[in-house]
């Protein structure tokens, strides 16, 4: 059985350094908010508004890859904004959703934008879901009153946020989705292969710390997928480029090639195609 581990020295556990109770809008001085518009490449207005935050997310999901590799090169992963900050912005890397999503939700609000911390269940293998906390994705509400779903942390997924009140097929370059409703969790991201269930999540608000168990047992326990095998993935314009333990697959306007990656080729592939170098 799993047990979650020691808090590092110097730090209780259910505690987090230079945390407040709640997730804020980016803390620092407009230079942050242009580095991080920089990382993701977006130079255009800056008002919340639905033009804005779909381009946002676009250019996110476009510039920062979905990635688990600190959890295989042995560097914990800290619930804290601060850290995820460093990482996107100054270690030019990516992350999973705890980071990704925490990072966008604090850029989100320093722009202006409202947005919400939503908990995810993620769909495995047999066809069972994860627990509550198992995936983050974020809530925006608009000043017209609609409201959209937006998540930069799934991995292979819609690049624009989803209308949350639209119960029809909404298209996306990465596919066709649906919001649909759930019975025990209220709402359900279904894509168009034969129309599976992505994620289960609920509209209920929840603040960055009460994500900490879960990305710990992600993160340690040898039942996470997380533990298992190393990836790293980005969207592309024309489709995805994924990098794992054992192969690497580019899928160009549906094409999809694949090939082999040995064990001592893996980090030079890694640097090539993402620009990320294991540090020590």
């Amino acid at each position: 059985m799993w047990r979650r581990p020691a808090p590092p020295p110097g730090r209780e556990r259910g505690t987090l350094p230079h945390q407040p109770a709640r997730t804020p809008a980016l803390r620092y001085t407009p230079r942050v908010i242009d580095d991080y518009l920089a990382r993701i490449a977006y130079a255009g207005p800056r008002e919340p508004t639905r033009d804005v935050l779909r381009a946002l997310h676009e250019h996110h999901m476009l510039a920062v890859p979905f990635e688990n590799l600190d959890i295989h090169w042995k560097r914990p992963i800290v619930v804290d904004v601060d850290r995820f900050l460093d990482k996107i912005l100054h270690q030019r890397r990516g992350g999973f959703c705890y980071e990704l999503n925490g990072a966008f939700a604090a850029l989100l609000r320093a722009l202006g934008f409202d947005v919400t911390m939503l908990s995810g269940r993620v769909i495995s293998a047999d066809g069972t879901f994860g627990p509550p906390f198992d995936h983050m994705a974020l809530l925006a509400r608009l000043e017209d009153g609609s409201r959209w779903l937006a998540d930069v942390g799934f991995g292979d997924s819609f690049l624009a946020p989803l209308n949350l009140d639209d119960r029809g097929e909404q298209h996306d370059r990465a596919g066709i989705f649906r919001i649909a409703e759930g019975d025990e969790w209220s709402m359900q991201v279904r894509r168009d292969d034969a129309w599976s269930t992505e994620y289960l999540f609920t509209l209920d608000p929840h603040e960055l710390p009460e994500y900490t168990p879960m990305c710990d047992f992600q993160q340690f326990s040898p039942q996470s997928a997380f533990t298992k095998k190393k990836v790293c993935s980005l969207a592309t314009r024309d489709g995805r480029i994924t990098l794992s333990s054992d192969k690497l697959v580019i899928t160009r306007n549906g094409v999809r090639e694949e090939r082999s990656v040995e064990a001592g080729e893996w980090e030079a592939v890694l640097k090539d195609t993402f620009g990320i170098v294991q540090s020590t």
